[in-house]
C-alpha cells in the first residue's frame, strides 16, 4: 500500500472528474406504477438535456417509451413537472418543444391530442367516465397581459378542450374521487406562492362533466395546502401547515380537521413543479410517507385508525416520488455515498431492490466525503444549520500547518433546502481539496415554518449573513482557511452569492449560475408564476422601490472587490442574461477580475453534458487562479478580464 502523496489542498488529482460526472449520469423523475409495470422518466444530459419516458416491466426487462426526438417536459410555470400520465398502458405526454399533449398507444408512435396553440398543459388525471384527461392549462395567447391558469378537460377522442374551472391566479393537483363523481384542487392568487398559502377545493362532477357545488374545505391566504390525495376507500387526505409544519390530515366535514399524527417534521415538499409526491396508501388504512427532520429526509408509516407512526429502518437521506400498487412501492432515494436510484420497496418481504440507478460508477469510497451536521450561530441570536463535507482523497495528505479552502454553497429557490444526498458535483471538490458547506439558510424548507418565514421581507440579510456566520464558524472550529472562502449559488443562490460578495468581505472569490443582480429587473421582468415573489421576499414593487434598490448588486458595484465568474443560460426566461452581462460589466470597468461563461441554447439551468462539463471545470480553474494553487488536470483556460496570470 503506497504512502499518501502530500501536497496542498486543491492540487490534489480525483477520478471523480466532470467527464465522469457527465458521461455516466442521468436525471431519475417521476416514477409510477401502471398496474404491474413501472414507468419514469430519464433526463439525459448526453442528449442535450432530453427527457424520455421508460417502463420497466415484471420481468426485469426495461424498454425506452419515447422515441425521438419527442422531449417530455412541460413549461407550466416554467419549472414544469407533472408532464406524463400512464393509464392502462397508454401514455400521455407534454412535448417540450411545442407543448402539444401527445398520446402514445402501445407499440405505437405518439400521436398529438391537442391542437397547436400557445397552451401549455401540465398535471393530469384521467375521467374515465367522461372519457377525458383533466389538467392544468397556461394560456399564453394573451400578448397583452398576463398568461392565464385554469384547470381544463380535453377529449380523449378529439382532443376538444373545455375550461373547468378559473379565475384565480394559479391552479394546481386535479384530482378525482377513486369512483370519479368528485374532484378536488388547489389554487392560489398573488403575491402568494403556493407555500405561502393556497385554498383546497371540492366539487361534484354530474353527468355532463360540468362541476357543481364547489366550495373551499382548508386552506387560506396564511396557511399552504398541497398533495391532495384519495384513499382506496374515497376519503380525501392532504397536506397543510396550519400547525406551523406541514403534516398530513384527512377532511371531515363540518369538523375541525387535524393532523393524522402531529409531529414537528415536514412531510412535503414547496411546490415549485408540479406531480411531486410524499406519500401514497398501501391500504385505505395505512400510508407511506416521506418526511424531513433537519434537513434530512426518512421513510415512514402511518396507520391511520390507530394514528401509530414508525420509521423505516433504510439507508436514504433523500425520498422523493412515492407511489404504490398494493403492497408494492416505489420512489427515488439516495444516500450520501449512493447516487440517486428508482427503488422497489415490497413490504411483504420488507425488502428493497434499485431498479435503475442515475450514475453507476467505479470509484473507491476512499474518495468520498461525508456530510456532518452543523448547527452554528446567527444574527437574533438564532441558529441556523449546514452540512459540512471535509476534503477527502485516500491518495493525498496535507502539508502540516494547512488549511483547507471551503466554498459554501447558498442554494437556490430560496424556498429549498441542503439535503444530504449523493452528488458527485460536491465530491469533485472535496476530492480535490476544498472544504464544502451546503448552508440552509433561515428561508430554507425542512425546519418548519417559522424558520421559512425567517426569510421574509429579508432576502439579501437573513441568507447572506448564514452563509457568512456558517463560514466564519468553520473557521473559528479551525477546519478551513478563512482567507480561502469562495461562495457559489445558482438562481436565487446566485443573488445570495452577489449579495454577499457586494455587501461583505468575508469571501475572497465566487460564483454566480443565473443568479440576481437586479433586484427591480427580476421585479418588472420575469414570468408569472415568481412575478409577485418579491413582495414577501423583499416588499411591494413599485411602492418599496428603494429596498430593491439597496439590496441590488448592480448599484453597489464600486463595493465589489473580489473576483466573480458568471455562468448564464443565453434562453433564460426566468433570470434574463442582461442580468449577468450587466454586473460583468461593471466589474471589467472596474479592474476586478471577472469571467462570464455564456451558453447558447441553456435555459435556467444547465442540461447539456457539455455545458456542465465545462461550468465545473472552469468554476475550479477561476479558484485555481484566485487562490493561487495547481490543479492536477490540465484544465482548458478560460478568459479572465482584469487578471494576468
Amino acid at each position: 500500500m503506497l504512502s499518501p502523496i502530500i501536497a496542498p489542498f486543491g492540487s490534489w488529482k480525483s477520478p471523480i472528474t466532470s467527464d465522469l460526472i457527465v458521461a455516466q449520469s442521468i436525471k431519475l423523475g417521476g416514477v409510477v406504477f401502471d398496474n404491474n409495470d413501472i414507468y419514469w422518466l430519464e433526463g439525459r444530459p448526453q442528449e442535450k438535456g432530453r427527457n424520455l419516458l421508460v417502463k420497466y416491466s415484471p420481468d426485469g426487462q426495461v424498454t425506452e417509451i419515447t422515441p425521438q426526438p419527442f422531449n417530455v417536459r412541460s413549461r407550466v410555470h416554467e419549472y414544469g413537472g407533472g408532464s406524463f400520465l400512464v393509464n392502462n398502458g397508454v401514455v400521455y405526454f407534454v412535448n417540450y418543444q411545442d407543448q402539444r399533449l401527445y398520446q402514445q398507444l402501445p407499440n405505437e408512435e405518439p400521436s398529438p391530442l391537442t391542437p397547436e396553440n400557445q397552451c401549455r398543459y401540465a398535471d393530469f388525471v384521467v375521467d374515465t367516465n367522461h372519457n377525458r384527461l383533466i389538467s392544468v392549462c397556461e394560456d399564453h395567447s394573451h400578448t397583452d397581459r398576463e398568461c392565464e391558469n385554469k384547470i381544463v378537460s380535453i377529449d380523449i377522442e378529439t382532443g376538444d378542450i373545455k375550461t373547468l374551472i378559473e379565475g384565480d391566479d394559479f391552479y394546481s393537483s386535479p384530482r378525482l374521487s377513486p369512483d370519479g363523481t368528485k374532484l378536488a384542487w388547489i389554487s392560489w392568487n398573488h403575491p402568494n406562492m403556493p407555500w405561502d398559502g393556497t385554498k383546497l377545493w371540492l366539487g361534484n362532477i354530474e353527468s355532463d362533466g360540468s362541476l357543481s357545488q364547489i366550495k373551499s374545505i382548508a386552506g387560506d391566504i396564511d396557511e399552504s395546502i398541497s398533495e391532495p390525495k384519495w384513499s382506496p376507500d374515497g376519503q380525501l387526505y392532504y397536506v397543510s401547515d396550519q400547525s406551523g409544519w406541514s403534516n398530513i390530515y384527512c377532511y371531515k366535514s363540518n369538523v375541525n380537521n387535524v393532523p393524522i399524527f402531529p409531529f414537528t417534521a415536514e412531510f412535503s415538499y414547496p411546490h415549485w413543479v408540479f406531480g411531486l409526491s410524499t406519500y401514497t396508501f398501501v391500504s385505505e388504512n395505512k400510508i407511506i410517507c416521506a418526511f424531513t427532520q433537519d434537513g434530512r429526509w426518512y421513510l415512514g408509516t402511518l396507520n391511520i385508525p390507530n394514528r401509530q407512526f414508525s420509521i423505516l429502518e433504510l439507508p436514504y437521506s433523500n425520498l422523493a416520488s412515492l407511489h404504490s400498487q398494493g403492497k408494492k412501492v416505489v420512489f427515488l432515494g439516495s444516500s450520501t455515498i449512493e447516487p440517486t436510484a428508482v427503488i422497489y420497496l415490497d413490504l411483504n418481504l420488507s425488502q428493497t431492490e434499485v431498479l435503475k440507478s442515475s450514475c453507476v460508477i467505479d470509484v473507491d469510497s476512499g474518495y468520498f466525503s461525508e456530510p456532518e451536521l452543523i448547527e452554528f450561530p446567527t444574527e437574533n441570536d438564532l441558529t441556523a444549520y449546514g452540512w459540512y463535507y471535509p476534503p477527502k482523497n485516500k491518495d493525498y495528505r496535507f502539508p502540516d500547518g494547512e488549511l483547507p479552502p471551503l466554498l459554501v454553497k447558498s442554494h437556490g429557490g430560496p424556498t429549498a433546502a441542503a439535503i444530504p444526498s449523493f452528488s458527485l458535483k460536491i465530491q469533485y471538490w472535496t476530492s480535490r481539496g476544498f472544504g464544502y458547506l451546503d448552508v440552509n439558510y433561515g428561508g430554507s424548507t425542512g425546519f418548519g415554518k417559522a424558520y421559512r418565514q425567517r426569510l421574509e421581507k429579508n432576502w439579501g440579510l437573513v441568507d447572506v449573513n448564514d452563509c457568512i456566520n456558517g463560514a466564519n464558524y468553520l473557521v473559528k472550529q479551525g477546519k478551513v482557511d478563512g482567507d480561502r472562502l469562495a461562495i457559489s449559488g445558482g438562481s436565487a443562490g446566485g443573488y445570495t452569492t452577489l449579495a454577499a460578495l457586494t455587501f461583505k468581505d468575508t469571501f475572497k472569490a465566487g460564483a454566480s449560475y443565473y443568479g440576481v443582480s437586479d433586484l427591480e429587473s427580476l421585479a418588472k421582468d420575469t414570468h408569472k408564476f415568481e412575478s409577485r415573489y418579491l413582495d414577501k421576499l423583499i416588499g411591494q414593487y413599485p411602492e418599496e422601490k428603494e429596498i430593491y434598490e439597496q439590496r441590488s448588486p448592480i448599484n453597489f458595484t464600486e463595493q465589489l472587490n473580489c473576483p466573480v465568474i458568471f455562468f448564464q443560460g443565453l434562453e433564460d426566461k426566468v433570470v434574463p442574461p442582461s442580468q449577468a452581462e450587466m454586473m460583468v460589466e461593471s466589474l471589467k470597468n472596474k479592474g476586478i477580475p471577472v469571467a462570464y461563461i455564456p451558453f447558447e441554447g441553456e435555459q435556467h439551468g444547465f442540461r447539456q453534458a457539455d455545458n456542465i462539463k465545462y461550468a465545473l471545470d472552469s468554476e475550479f480553474y477561476f479558484y485555481s487562479r484566485m487562490f493561487h494553487f495547481t490543479p492536477a488536470e490540465n484544465l482548458e483556460p478560460i478568459n479572465i478580464f482584469n487578471y494576468d496570470s
